[in-house]
């Protein structure tokens, strides 16, 4: 099966020398982070956002893929990026925030910054310690996408939730959290006050835990889960370019 209508990856040249890379979440594609990415490119910043391998085809092609994958693709389009900046920043919503801190960890100061929209490093639901066990039973349960509050809005991403993946996403939360005080870069974190999702626990440990101390903490009042797609939005892709500028403006000239 093909990669569904709208989908598809994105990417945006730039004008000011400085680029973002945008990470979509589980099961989700990069139609969440399009708007934004248009937004950051409309600032003058160059703008990645891949396909995530098993995403936006069927739910089915998930269970045959898992973290390292999934990491490994946005690893890539991080190096390809650097590449073309001299400046670089991570972004991502939900389990896209995940993999922006395995990325921040393993990359340190090359990462100018990052953008956290409510980033996932554990679950508090019961049923999550049984994912090893469900993963070689079942296939798939109820889907988690499309938490919005904006009236008419739809998340493109799967209508089912494959358990292999969620199993392997499980294990990638362990290292990640494991390694979060090696997070120093500066750090804007926007999670909403009502996600159906992601538990308010999740920002909290991102917050505790990590080693930068130039943090902000932005709480969206108005949108659910997908952030980026809700009421909110606009407020994220504001802050996330104020952010950014901010940080250039305190680099020499010949690092921004």
């Amino acid at each position: 099966m093909g990669v569904l209508a709208g989908a598809e990856p994105f990417a945006h040249p730039g004008t000011t020398g400085a680029g973002f890379l945008l990470c979509h979440g589980f099961t989700g594609t990069p139609a969440s982070m399009r708007a934004w990415g248009a937004h950051l490119a409309d600032a003058g910043y160059a703008v990645r956002c891949p396909l995530l391998p098993g995403h936006g085809t069927r739910w089915q092609d998930m269970n045959r893929t898992g973290w390292p994958d999934w990491y490994g693709r946005v690893r890539e389009e991080l190096l390809a990026l650097k590449a073309e900046c001299a400046t670089v920043f991570v972004a991502g919503l939900s389990m896209g925030g995940t993999l922006t801190l395995r990325l921040a960890e393993e990359f340190g100061d090359a990462i100018a910054g990052i953008v956290l929209v409510n980033p996932s490093v554990t679950t508090l639901r019961r049923d999550a310690k049984f994912l090893p066990l469900l993963a070689g039973l079942l296939p798939s349960v109820p889907a988690i996408a499309n938490d919005i509050a904006k009236p008419g809005v739809t998340e493109l991403a799967y209508p089912r939730t494959p358990v292999r993946a969620a199993a392997s996403l499980a294990r990638f939360w362990r290292i990640v959290r494991a390694d979060l005080p090696k997070v120093t870069q500066p750090t804007l974190l926007l999670r909403s006050a009502v996600d159906h999702v992601v538990e308010p626990v999740n920002a909290k440990i991102v917050l505790d835990e990590i080693g930068g101390t130039d943090v902000t903490e932005v709480i969206l009042e108005r949108s659910f889960h997908v952030a980026t797609q809700d009421h909110d939005a606009d407020l994220i892709f504001t802050r996330s370019v104020e952010f950014a500028h901010s940080i250039r403006a305190g680099l020499t000239e010949e690092a921004r």
